[in-house]
Formats: C-alpha cells, structure tokens, sequence
C-alpha cells in the first residue's frame, strides 16, 4: 500500500516527538559551536595582535551580543514559520561568517570583530529550538524537553575542547572549515528530517505588533530577568573562563580551555535536571537553590582561593547552578507564555540571558585593566545573582500571571 508524501511527513512528526527534540539539539549543538569558535582562540589572537586585556574581552563579547538581539526577531519568525524552515536558514546563515574568519578574517582586530559580528548568528538558534519542541510536548513534560533541548549550549564545549588544538596541529583555517561542513551537513539533515508539531498555533498579528504584546507580558518580564543572570553568567564563563585561568593561575591554553569545557559540561547536564525539578516542584524553588549557590560560589572566589580544591569547587558548583536555573527559567516560559507567543518571548528572553553574558565580560577585562585583580568583578556577579535571588523570593516569578 502507497502513502502519501504528506501522510508521511506527518507520521513521521506525530509518532516521533523524541527524533524532533534530538534533531533540534543537534542543531542547537552544531550552531553554538560556531558561535563560540573565537573564544578559545582570544588569548592566542592577544599575544599575535597586541590586544589589551578589554579588547581581547570585546572579541569574545560580539558575538554574543548580536547572537542575543538576533533572538527576539528570529523567535518571533519561528512563531511565524516553524522551526522546520528556521534551523536550516539561520545554520546555512551562519557558514558565511564562519568561512570569513578562517580563511580571511583573523589577521587583525577590525577583521575579527566583523566576522564576530555576523557569527552572533548562530547564537539565535536558542529562540528557534524552544518554541519549536515546546510544540512537541504537553506541558507537564516541556521544561524537562526544553532542558533536553538546552543541552545542545554544550556545543561551547565542543568548540573549547577542539579548537585550540586543531590550530596548533594544522592551521588556524582548519577548525573553521570543519565546523562549517558541519553546518552545511546538519542544514540538509534538519530541512530532510524536522517537521513542525501539527496543529500548531500560528499567529496571524504583524511582526511589531506581536513584539509590542510581549514585551507587555508579565512572564516577559520576570524570565528575562531571572535568564539574565542564569544564563548570562554561564555565558559569560563560557566565553572568558580560559582568559580568566590564564591570567590568575598562570595555566597554559590548553589547560583553561580544558577546564572551561568541563565548566560547560556539567552546566549542561544540568539544565534539564532544572527542567525536570521545575516539572515536579515549581521553577521558582529551583532557581531560589540556584541563585543562592551561584552568590555564594562568586564571593568565595572572589577570594581568589588555590585552585584545588576550594576555586574548582567553586566554579563547578557555580557551573550546576547555572545550568539548573537556566532550565528553570525556560519551564518557567513553557508553563506560563501563551502557546503562540512561546517564540517572541522566548526571542526576548533569550536576548535578556545573552546580553546577561555579553556585559561580565567586558567588565571583567576593564577591572582587570584598572586593578590587577578579578575580585570586584566576581563581588559584583555575587551581589547580582543575591539580587535576583530576592527577586525570586518576593514571589514575583512564582505568580504564573500572563499579563
């Protein structure tokens, strides 16, 4: 017996919400994989290009920056469109910059800049995953499915873990080329396999108009705060961690970027434990646990403790905690954001956890200029996360209000 092209394409989706949110990490993995290729690399662009200390902080900071204001109109075309014609647009999109730094774009700090501009592009693949498997899932399942999904910002580690050495085997071109063919390869795989959930809704409001509702929403509000300091901070390490080994524990490269991708790991494996926790208690209780550890775990280190053991305990726990509350956050989102609005707010929410991590950085690099030191800088991470602790106290993410 025949079945129709469509038949198929819908049993494919409807039977297999599982191959959908494995494919849509994928590509969340792929993406950021791009996305984070000039952070390994800050330290060796320093030594080669005399960067200071707030211009090697720049470079990493970018890419993050225009990857999170990329979120909010990218969310809100996946709301239009479907991820299903999102993921492939947005990883063909990032190969341009990608091949730009590899083969021309790396031999000053106005060329890195440009390419780490267009590379931010990749980075807004988080607001093309979230409403895409949110769609997937009933909703006392979405925030271990979106945690699930979450786990594809391991792709920093991927990045961490490879680039560095494929430079100092082969030629700075070389990591470049191979992550692009690894974009390519994952566009023709998500347009063959991703199909969006049926009966989505699709909204049928103006692009600005529907922008302008969320940005009224209460939900808008209170996540991008929380996501701000959550998912910021582990941006923020997961950008500038090898430079800050470097320099306060005089580490070789290879070491910190070493550590940074196990920083990276376990905050992955951790968000959809916050998912899950947020799906059995309520996401405000997980982020309480997490903002408590994560100011806690900023004022020891501020001490600039001997690495082992007190500052590696210290960044892993700070590593889980983050992890969770990012997790948290997005339940908070899938439990709460109206169905056809999950792609805007998750759009602005994410730009809100990016530009979290786009500012520490550069901070970061101005206080070390200033003052030799990290420690006013961590202070402050630890009085921000105390902040958003009391915020989340107070109850007001823990009101599931829509407006």
């Amino acid at each position: 017996m025949s079945t129709t092209p469509a038949l198929a394409d819908r049993s494919v989706g409807a039977s297999r919400p599982g191959l959908m949110l494995a494919v849509a990490t994928l590509g969340f993995a792929v993406n950021f994989w791009a996305w984070a290729l000039l952070s390994p690399l800050a330290t060796t662009f320093q030594t080669v290009l005399g960067l200071s200390a707030f211009q090697q902080a720049l470079l990493v900071a970018v890419p993050v920056v225009v990857g999170s204001v990329g979120r909010i109109p990218v969310g809100a075309l996946t709301d239009r469109y479907g991820g299903r014609v999102m993921f492939p647009l947005v990883s063909l999109a990032t190969i341009v910059p990608v091949l730009y730094l590899g083969l021309l774009g790396h031999d000053s700090l106005t060329a890195l800049l440009i390419g780490g501009f267009f590379l931010g592009v990749g980075g807004t693949t988080f607001a093309v995953g979230v409403p895409f498997v949110n769609a997937w899932f009933p909703p006392q399942r979405r925030g271990f499915a979106v945690g699930v999904f979450g786990m594809g910002m391991g792709g920093t580690a991927i990045s961490a873990l490879t680039t560095v050495k494929l430079v100092d085997a082969t030629s700075t071109p070389v990591p470049f080329l191979i992550t692009a063919a690894a974009l390519a390869a994952y566009a023709l795989l998500s347009w063959l396999v991703l199909r969006d959930a049926p009966n989505r809704p699709v909204p049928a409001s103006p692009l600005n108009a529907r922008l302008r509702a969320v940005l009224r929403l209460r939900v808008t509000r209170q996540a991008s705060a929380l996501y701000a300091v959550a998912f910021g901070g582990y941006v923020a390490f997961s950008v500038y961690l090898p430079a800050y080994l470097k320099t306060a524990y005089a580490l070789t490269q290879a070491d910190a970027a070493n550590r940074m991708a196990g920083f990276v790991l376990l905050a992955v494996l951790m968000r959809p434990a916050g998912g899950w926790l947020s799906d059995r208690y309520t996401p405000s209780r997980v982020l309480a646990v997490a903002l408590s550890v994560v100011a806690t775990g900023a004022t020891v280190q501020s001490f600039t403790p001997a690495l082992a053991p007190i500052g590696t305990m210290a960044f892993l726990a700070m590593a889980a905690a983050l992890g969770a509350g990012s997790g948290a956050t997005f339940a908070l989102v899938a439990q709460v954001a109206p169905a056809d609005q999950v792609g805007s707010v998750t759009g602005v929410v994410g730009a809100a956890g990016g530009l979290g991590g786009f500012v520490p950085p550069l901070v970061m690099g101005a206080i070390y200029g200033r003052f030799q030191s990290y420690a006013l800088g961590l202070v402050l991470l630890g009085v921000v996360a105390a902040g958003a602790l009391l915020l989340d106290v107070l109850s007001v993410a823990r009101r599931p209000a829509t407006a």
